[in-house]
């Protein structure tokens, strides 16, 4: 995949401008090795970074098509799926291609459909058009937020970028975090609010949003969202169509020019496209495909069960491999590389994330890097099918905050006296979330538990299926492999988010309706199993690693992690090996060393982003 950055200036860019924009552009470090390139014009600045998927040799960026004798140039991070269907339509009326990657196809969608383009691309996606004939620039962002775009606007300047580090080399963007970013770090933290970049500056463009920027202002608008309707379908009827819907998902997303695999735990998700895909290759001939499955070294010894984690996917994973024939690879993380990567993904996202969540899946995209340019992966299937176990009816219903943060009064007593009074954690979370459900768009005449349930899958749409999209993004894009999300695909969604509840839950398995949908590609073993998240490490060793890496910090004097938390408390913390802290900070596993990873991750990311206090 690609990274992109630019701005607009109204009063002039000019080609002195150019070294600024190769800085900001080499910033993107992690997106793309296979070229970069610039536009400059007057009043606008591109800079590219590409990783190449489809046509190497002609899709280089930015590119500048014209049309009547109107120039348009494009920067452009993504993937269409529907590349061939939008590229015929546009070839009846009259356009000519010189090349054969997607690039060129949406730069002409433009040009044929304005703003409404976006109604008719089906894929991930962020990128900048500059229109020179209205002296206008677009920039978009997928329905469901795959693909990140910030922005900042600064004394009459918009600046945008695939990533927040580029715009911080700005040097009219500043580091600087106020109360609300701290709010949100401690408060929401690893997620964030959607449209919120932390830093005071910057601005997250929010997934199915676009925005214009001409001597007539700036304007963003939403130009897609779930729509809630009556679902009519009969069961059987259902079952069928989420089959084909995500079958054709998933198969729309094998086209590539480069080696492609799978991810592959043995869970339901990353089976099911697996299934559909091995079966799609072995179908058109083209061999065995590669499925890659990540474990910690020790974890056979030490795995323990819980309510959340019930069982361990190796067997799971080994009855998919024998019967779809894939050319399997087993990567187990050392305890060393586990902690040592807590840095770069703290670089990577340019914000305190998941600690060993983010650090596994970084070395483990760069190990399946080294076979593969692009590959599947499960995420959103829970969100989008209720796979949680707070969707289901035996947990809270009670709109009382967001689900997967149970720690606030915990996040809260950690912080030092000051910053405890002046962030008031807990009442900001609150508000976020009551933000997001009135956003929620209703079906009339719903009853009052069916409107709390999709309340529910909304929030969770745009929170925590947003964080994990995110995390899939940044870590891949730092092992320069391009990861595919078929479950993210648009018109499944759309589909699914109207199916009654009991449906979903078909035969009362969490996730029924899936299950049920993919009766005769998988074995029943796998199909019937129990959920089981993304596995975390049991190995002691890793937590003694971690309680080294905080030790270092409490011994630092002027370590900022301790402007804002208690020290003592901190300090209790780690000398307890995280035990202490009994509730997950986030999500279900994130407990004991996890916690204490992430409070090391904040720490560095206050360090190296050299972050400012607000008061």
């Amino acid at each position: 995949m690609c990274g992109l950055t630019g701005w607009l200036n109204w009063n002039q860019t000019g080609a002195a401008q150019l070294p600024l924009l190769k800085e900001m552009t080499e910033t993107l470090t992690h997106r793309g090795t296979d070229d970069q390139g610039y536009f400059i014009n007057d009043h606008v600045a591109f800079g590219h970074k590409r990783l190449a998927v489809i046509d190497p040799e002609k899709g280089k960026q930015p590119m500048t098509v014209k049309k009547a004798d109107c120039s348009y140039t494009i920067a452009y991070n993504g993937e269409l799926y529907n590349t061939e269907e939008l590229r015929r339509e546009l070839v009846k009326d009259g356009f000519k291609f010189n090349t054969s990657c997607d690039t060129e196809v949406l730069v002409m969608s433009y040009v044929k459909w304005g703003k409404d383009c976006l109604d008719r691309l089906n894929g991930i996606f962020a990128f900048a058009i500059w229109d020179d004939q209205h002296e206008k620039l677009f920039v978009a962002r997928d329905r469901l937020g795959v693909k990140p775009m910030f922005y900042s606007e600064v004394n009459g300047q918009l600046f945008f970028a695939s990533e927040i580090k580029a715009l911080l080399k700005h040097p009219n963007i500043q580091p600087v975090v106020d109360r609300e970013g701290l709010s949100e770090v401690f408060g929401l933290g690893p997620s964030r609010t959607p449209g919120h970049g932390l830093f005071k500056q910057i601005n997250e463009l929010r997934a199915g949003h676009a925005l214009t920027c001409s001597t007539k202002g700036l304007r963003i608008w939403r130009y897609w969202n779930v729509a809630s309707k009556e679902h009519t379908d009969s069961f059987d009827e259902t079952v069928d169509k989420v089959r084909f819907l995500f079958k054709d998902a998933v198969e729309r997303q094998l086209v590539s020019d480069v080696p492609l695999s799978t991810f592959l735990s043995g869970g339901i998700d990353s089976s099911a496209i697996t299934a559909i895909a091995a079966n799609y290759y072995k179908e058109n001939n083209k061999g065995p495909l590669s499925t890659f499955s990540i474990d910690y070294e020790g974890n056979d010894q030490y795995f323990e069960k819980s309510k959340f984690q019930p069982n361990s996917d190796a067997d799971f994973k080994s009855l998919i491999v024998n019967q779809f024939k894939t050319s399997h690879e087993d990567l187990l993380i050392s305890e060393e590389d586990l902690a040592g990567y807590l840095k770069e993904a703290v670089l990577l996202r340019d914000q305190p994330g998941m600690a060993d969540v983010d650090s596994s899946l970084l070395w483990f995209c760069k190990q399946v890097k080294k076979e593969t340019t692009v590959s599947l992966s499960g995420e959103c299937a829970d969100e989008i099918f209720g796979g949680y176990p707070w969707f289901q009816d035996d947990f809270e219903q009670d709109g009382d905050g967001f689900p997967w943060i149970r720690s606030l009064q915990v996040r809260e007593d950690l912080l030092n006296p000051k910053w405890r009074s002046r962030l008031n954690i807990q009442e900001y979370a609150m508000e976020r979330y009551k933000q997001t459900v009135l956003e929620t768009p209703l079906l009339i005449g719903e009853n009052l538990k069916e409107q709390k349930r999709r309340e529910m899958f909304y929030v969770n749409m745009h929170w925590f299926m947003s964080q994990l999209l995110d995390r899939k993004d940044r870590m891949s894009m730092g092992a320069t492999l391009e990861v595919r999300v078929p479950f993210a695909d648009h018109h499944l969604v759309e589909y699914v988010w109207n199916v009654p509840w009991e449906m979903k839950q078909a035969g009362g398995y969490e996730k029924g309706l899936l299950r049920k949908a993919l009766e005769g590609y998988l074995p029943e073993e796998v199909l019937y199993r129990k959920k089981s998240p993304y596995p975390k490490t049991f190995q002691p060793k890793y937590t003694s690693l971690v309680v080294s890496m905080m030790e270092e910090v409490l011994s630092t004097h002027d370590a900022p992690l301790f402007e804002l938390l208690d020290k003592n408390k901190v300090e209790k913390l780690v000398y307890s090996r995280g035990e202490k802290f009994k509730e997950p900070w986030y999500g279900q596993l994130m407990t004991g060393p996890q916690l204490l990873a992430h409070l090391w991750q904040i720490n560095e990311w206050l360090e190296h982003y050299n972050v400012q206090i607000e008061v």
